[in-house]
């Protein structure tokens, strides 16, 4: 019974040694590689390109960095007995953002531009027709006698985003021939995320380069 008793106590001080082990907070010196990158702790903004960062005993904190034209780092660091003890060091290198290589910024994307013309309306319908089929494979309305015309969207993904664009047209007036041209650019913060998610998508004033011309096109081309 003695030996019994013995054998329990010795079993209980190795589980508190071993408890002890990572008792108490641990320091983090957590580094960036981009030395403007907000990093975020548990949400909350705590600096930017390196700070310290605590991790109480038996507790996690999740860290965030984000710099624009760079995807979101995020990390995990518990101090917890199953899991490996944060380092006393981190040093995150962000990784280029491949949707931003892909688009430009633009001060036309998602407002109404006014086209005047002196053609016909249908020489000039017939001619935005043209244009925009010629960057948009599906036209999901077009009416000629109400003037307007509207694209599907047009949706391209990539590591960390999801861009949709469209192209909608109105008419402005009939004297002088006017249309309304948009091209809308929006983005969602996940890759493969649907079309129709409409509560996922965000205006944004960057543009696909395989669009960026279509604007100008239909500026040079019907204001002839």
């Amino acid at each position: 019974m003695k030996n019994t008793m013995y054998k329990s106590v010795i079993l209980f001080a190795v589980m508190l040694f071993s408890i002890s082990a990572i008792a108490g907070k641990k320091e983090i010196r957590f580094s960036v590689s981009e030395p403007d990158a907000k990093i975020f702790v548990d949400g909350k903004l705590m600096g930017t390109g390196q700070i310290q960062i605590i991790v109480q005993s038996h507790a996690c904190v999740t860290v965030k960095v984000e710099k624009a034209s760079f995807l979101t780092g995020i990390i995990e660091f518990c101090n917890k007995p199953e899991f490996t003890p944060p380092p006393k060091t981190y040093y995150m290198q962000l990784e280029k953002d491949d949707s931003y290589d892909a688009t430009e910024a633009t001060d036309i994307a998602n407002i109404d531009i006014e086209i005047k013309t002196s053609k016909t309306d249908v020489e000039a319908w017939k001619l935005l027709s043209q244009i925009i089929t010629s960057y948009f494979d599906i036209i999901e309305i077009t009416d000629r006698e109400t003037g307007y015309l509207r694209t599907s969207w047009i949706a391209q993904t990539f590591k960390q985003r999801t861009i949709r664009t469209r192209m909608i047209v109105k008419l402005g007036s009939t004297d002088p021939l006017t249309y309304k041209i948009k091209l809308v650019s929006e983005q969602a913060g996940a890759a493969q995320t649907s079309v129709k998610s409409d509560e996922l998508f965000k205006e944004w004033d960057r543009v696909l380069r395989k669009y960026k011309e279509v604007i100008h096109e239909i500026q040079t081309r019907l204001g002839n």
